[in-house]
């Protein structure tokens, strides 16, 4: 598990084809400080396993479908990526359940300035759409966001939005991003685990506890009508 806080970028020092995957060897003093063999580190968002050790450097493997929905198969020698250990279970979450598993990629549509920080729009893959929400939490190369603005649901080409603060664009890769760029995109966890049950719900119909997940809710007879309601 990870927080999105960034710690430090890297830089990919090594790339060795494997069969269908990469061995990365990636620079980051900070995360390697007290790193061992089989710890978990997050590179720009995928969570990777340290097979190797030197100064201040570590290797990974980079499976195949890792290579497949994240931008690391694009990657180059000499290129910045966002790192962060592993977070401890007795510290702050500071940002939000990140896993290190990504779900795709985002394109970036436009970057608009503002005083001090910038707002970057995302066009995002349809299958996405359904899990990201005004407000909610994204990760994109790793970096835990709040989603600022976000699609109509009617929109045929749906995009979100985020933006980026001085420490973002300080501490993350994020700043040197450029339209056409692509990130690697983690959808928010209990997104995922609720999409998935309404999968089920509307393949099997009613849900025994007398709720249906296609929508709408089987109160008893005697039951006064409720009404939704959207909180904050």
């Amino acid at each position: 598990m990870f927080t999105g806080l960034i710690e430090e970028i890297g830089e990919i020092t090594e790339i060795s084809p494997v069969g269908d995957s990469l061995r990365l060897t990636i620079r980051g003093e900070k995360v390697t400080a007290d790193a061992g063999h089989g710890d978990s580190i997050s590179v720009s968002g995928v969570c990777l396993t340290v097979i190797e050790q030197g100064e201040a450097t570590f290797a990974a493997d980079v499976m195949a479908q890792s290579i497949r929905v994240s931008t690391l198969g694009a990657l180059s020698v000499g290129d910045r990526v966002n790192l962060e250990r592993a977070a401890r279970v007795d510290s702050r979450l500071g940002g939000h359940i990140v896993q290190g598993h990504v779900d795709g990629t985002a394109q970036l549509l436009s970057v608009t300035p503002e005083d001090n920080w910038r707002v970057l729009r995302f066009a995002l893959p349809r299958e996405l759409a359904p899990l990201l929400v005004d407000k909610g939490s994204v990760t994109l190369s790793g970096v835990s966001l709040t989603v600022s603005n976000i699609a109509p649901v009617e929109d045929p080409e749906p995009w979100f939005e985020v933006s980026l603060i001085p420490e973002t664009l300080v501490a993350t890769t994020l700043v040197e991003l450029q339209p056409g760029d692509r990130v690697n995109v983690e959808t928010d966890i209990l997104a995922r685990h609720v999409a998935r049950m309404l999968r089920f719900g509307l393949a099997a119909g009613d849900d025994p506890r007398g709720l249906d997940l296609t929508g709408s809710v089987n109160a008893p007879a005697s039951a006064a009508p409720q009404t939704p309601t959207e909180g904050n």
